[in-house]
């Protein structure tokens, strides 16, 4: 599969989700494990919106939660994919839907909430693409329109993922990250280091982000792709 080549080619829907594509793989029971991992981490309260955030680009963070996303909908949970990187967005290449309207239109009224979201072939999965890119995004995700969206979503979903920009990069996971259940930082092995991690536990724990736990991603298949921590580890 597309998670294992090493070639440098471009990865198509099919590559990246696996847990839809191959459930029955050790890699898509690895994201199981991590979905089991997320909900038991809700002791006082049931996480239904997720922000998953990364240190740097290129580490995963797009992969990981669109394929807990399939998990979440393949368990029977009515799910909604959020693509709030409104900066490089690559949710509706990940799904295969069009993105001429999104969160954005959602967030300047230009478009109700129910018209705007897609359905996937993935039963249960919904995806919200991006919309066109804004001028501030920081601005948009952290307005009083974004806690009405999602409120509103929170009403018609069992749960919500968000894939937003790396932490270190801009404010945007940590503006929205305060408001959802949980954050979820995506690192990879050999790649992330330690001193970019640490600073990127900081700033999501500096602005009141409950920090549900890191996914390493990017090791070897034998050594097991995918692995889950809590962030109070």
């Amino acid at each position: 599969m597309g998670l294992f080549n090493r070639k440098k080619k471009k990865k198509n829907s099919r590559d990246i989700l696996i847990t839809s594509v191959n459930p029955k793989s050790p890699i898509s029971e690895q994201y199981r494990i991590i979905r089991t991992n997320i909900e038991f981490s809700g002791v006082d309260k049931e996480i239904k919106t997720i922000v998953c955030t990364s240190a740097n680009p290129a580490e995963g963070k797009s992969t990981t939660i669109a394929n807990l996303a399939v998990t979440f909908a393949q368990q029977g949970k009515k799910t909604l994919y959020v693509d709030s990187d409104l900066r490089k967005p690559s949710g509706h290449h990940i799904f295969g839907v069009e993105n001429l309207q999104g969160l954005t239109t959602i967030l300047t009224r230009k478009k109700e909430f129910k018209k705007t979201i897609q359905k996937t072939v993935e039963e249960n999965l919904f995806v919200l693409s991006s919309g066109p890119i804004p001028p501030n995004p920081s601005e948009l995700l952290g307005s009083n329109a974004m806690k009405d969206f999602i409120a509103e979503a929170s009403q018609n979903f069992d749960m919500i993922v968000f894939d937003t920009p790396p932490v270190l990069a801009v404010a945007d996971a940590t503006i929205l990250g305060r408001q959802v259940d949980g954050t979820l930082i995506v690192t990879k092995s050999h790649s992330t280091e330690k001193e970019q991690l640490a600073n990127a536990k900081k700033l999501l724990e500096q602005t009141k982000n409950n920090i549900i736990g890191a996914v390493i991603n990017g090791r070897s298949q034998k050594d097991m792709t995918y692995q889950y921590y809590y962030g109070n580890n």
